[in-house]
């Protein structure tokens, strides 16, 4: 066996070693233009802090939609993009996209700010075992990451994201449904990008580029990769933290 396979095989078990909880993805679509989001948004921030589900490792991604924008606030967090996966996720029944709308491992929505319905998606999802997913970084300056798919037929042209989320961000809501309030957010998705789609037999091999921003709080920034399928199911998921 060649030496760079030897070296990704062992990547591989590295990661499935060290990874002992049941990575879920949990997605928050939210605004802080719409008044019912703020418990949605203190929700996930417990899921992220408290890890209140035994064996399972809780990866918040907060996608701030902008289709609230036009209603007197605009959220700073707000993209298109994420209006569009929202939709995605949805599919054609448009009546399932609302805020705050919580997608765990790409199954069916449930309303965000519902603690007892979040934790029992949050348990049903870790019940299915995930794939692993070796993510290092690339070189010292930390601009790049190696994302590595074993080949495994559940990823069979699986796209793989990178999103680079930050925690502990703060708004003074100033207009619109939740003028006056401070609002919280972690877990808040700064970037999510498509780096490529594994092969037929379900494998992937890829470095690429970490775009940051000066001014986030490297301590509080984590890369996520995820595994998604062609029919919106969450086969894998690795996290990495930005240590300087």
């Amino acid at each position: 066996m060649a030496a760079g396979r030897i070296l990704f095989f062992a990547a591989l078990v590295g990661v499935c070693s060290a990874q002992s909880r049941a990575p879920v993805l949990v997605e928050l679509f939210t605004s802080e233009g719409c008044s019912s989001c703020p418990a949605a948004d203190q929700l996930l921030s417990e899921l992220v802090r408290a890890q209140p589900v035994p064996g399972v490792r809780i990866v918040a991604l907060s996608e701030h939609v902008d289709y609230w924008d036009h209603q007197g606030w605009k959220d700073p967090f707000s993209d298109a993009l994420f209006t569009r996966r929202q939709q995605e996720h949805a599919g054609p029944a448009a009546s399932d996209v609302y805020t705050p709308q919580i997608i765990v491992d790409g199954g069916a929505g449930v309303v965000g700010s519902d603690r007892a319905a979040v934790l029992t998606a949050i348990r049903a999802a870790a019940a299915a075992p995930k794939l692993a997913v070796a993510l290092n970084w690339a070189s010292g300056d930390h601009k790049s990451v190696e994302v590595a798919v074993a080949a495994d037929a559940r990823a069979a042209r699986a796209s793989v994201f990178l999103a680079v989320t930050e925690d502990g961000l703060e708004s003074s809501v100033k207009r619109g449904e939740n003028e006056g309030r401070e609002l919280k957010h972690d877990g808040v998705t700064r970037r999510l990008i498509e780096v490529g789609r594994a092969d037929g037999a379900g494998a992937f091999r890829r470095t690429a580029p970490v775009p940051m921003n000066s001014g986030w709080k490297l301590r509080n920034v984590h890369v996520v990769a995820f595994v998604q399928t062609p029919a919106g199911k969450i086969v894998a998921i690795q996290v990495l933290s930005d240590s300087r």
